[in-house]
């Protein structure tokens, strides 16, 4: 019994790493910013600034999934997408809703080109969007004439800097960022006292019960402070909502529904998965439509935090996607990694950006930085798989 805790015990600070990375980061930060990176202003930055790449990050961990492929092409898509969808709502007057829609579509329209090379025509990921990324950055600067387009519409804005009315009439705190907090919390009690019972009832392993409810009340205290520190500025930023229901529809796709798995199982093994009956060319297929429309996305939300679509808006954003996944612990071979996990090294990497920014570090040394993070994320990944076997 003691043997057997010892191993999920360890499977869990495995699992659960970058977790702990991201909190000393925080910690560390913290101190030596003098307590300005947690401010509440400073955290709805940090929110507003990093909410593109963590958009990004969710369909690049699905193509990552397919085998360790990646996407070089959505920071261009992005770019150019924010540029179309600039041009429409300012100078042709298209309605906001109407633009934003059509964006998407013309979003989902790239990723059908590029899915169907990669998919049915056997052209390699890196290639096919290699060669995307060229063409959609040659596009916007088509587009833009080497000119930004601004300044945006109130609404369009919105998504990215907007925040959620306190419909409590709050004064000094947003009532409702509290409210939404402790909602959140008993949310996220129901979920994980449900699958612990599901677990026990078809018996696997568990936790002791004193570790779960500790974990349970950590991690409620966590959410609190999180809403409550942003309660003491604005409240909810619109982004943020977003950026939640994005990680919720994708965890649930990924790991309650069949074609989620499919994705885990082309990734794993494609042979097999193939002998099991999926049609691995169609799941390839939508994973790279899927990221060109989340990268398209992610486009009208940089455009809204910007105020402008510039011809230099997407440069180096699959960098920071991939570098996200990776960080959270993405497997370089595919068939491992979750969203939750790629979102967790998408914070880590905002996080290093942001407090480094604050101290006054050079950029030259933060991405120094950002790419022994990287290669230490990597590395650890190799370093776990050659033990477990």
């Amino acid at each position: 019994m003691d043997n057997k805790m010892s191993v999920a015990f360890r499977k869990n600070i495995r699992q659960s790493v970058m977790v702990i990375a991201l909190a000393l980061v925080i910690i560390l930060f913290e101190f030596t910013t003098d307590g300005v990176l947690l401010k509440p202003l400073n955290i709805s930055n940090l929110i507003m600034q990093n909410s593109y790449i963590l958009i990004l990050a969710i369909g690049m961990l699905l193509a990552i999934l397919t085998g360790g492929n990646i996407d070089l092409s959505v920071g261009s898509v992005a770019g150019f997408i924010g540029a179309i969808s600039a041009v429409m709502v300012v100078e042709m007057n298209v309605p906001v809703v109407i633009a934003i829609f059509a964006s998407l579509l013309v979003g989902g329209i790239i990723g059908v080109w590029q899915g169907y090379w990669i998919a049915y025509k056997g052209v390699p990921a890196f290639i096919a969007t290699l060669a995307g990324m060229l063409v959609f950055r040659g596009l916007t600067l088509v587009i833009l004439q080497g000119k930004s387009i601004a300044p945006m519409p109130d609404s369009y804005t919105f998504l990215a800097s907007g925040f959620i009315p306190d419909i409590f009439g709050g004064k000094n705190i947003n009532i409702l960022a509290v409210v939404l907090g402790i909602f959140a919390s008993l949310i996220y009690v129901f979920v994980e006292y449900r699958k612990r019972e599901n677990k026990k009832k078809y018996d696997f392993d568990v936790s002791s019960p004193m570790f779960f409810w500790l974990k349970l009340l950590g991690i409620v205290a966590v959410i609190n402070a999180f809403t409550f520190l942003l309660a003491l500025y604005r409240g909810i930023p619109m982004v943020l909502v977003i950026v939640v229901i994005l990680v919720s529809v994708y965890s649930y796709f990924t790991n309650k529904t069949i074609p989620g798995r499919h994705i885990y199982a082309f990734g794993g093994n494609a042979k097999a998965a193939k002998l099991s009956g999926v049609n691995v060319k169609r799941v390839l297929f939508w994973v790279y439509v899927n990221m060109s429309v989340l990268a398209a996305f992610a486009g009208i939300i940089f455009a809204g935090r910007l105020n402008s679509a510039t011809p230099k808006a997407g440069v180096n954003f699959e960098l920071d996607a991939i570098a996200a996944c990776f960080i959270g612990g993405a497997s370089t071979t595919g068939g491992v990694g979750t969203i939750v996990g790629a979102i967790v090294g998408g914070l880590l990497m905002g996080v290093l950006n942001n407090g480094m920014s604050i101290m006054g570090v050079s950029i030259d040394w933060q991405q120094t930085i950002k790419g022994l993070v990287l290669l230490g994320a990597v590395a650890f990944d190799v370093y776990s798989k050659s033990k477990s076997k």
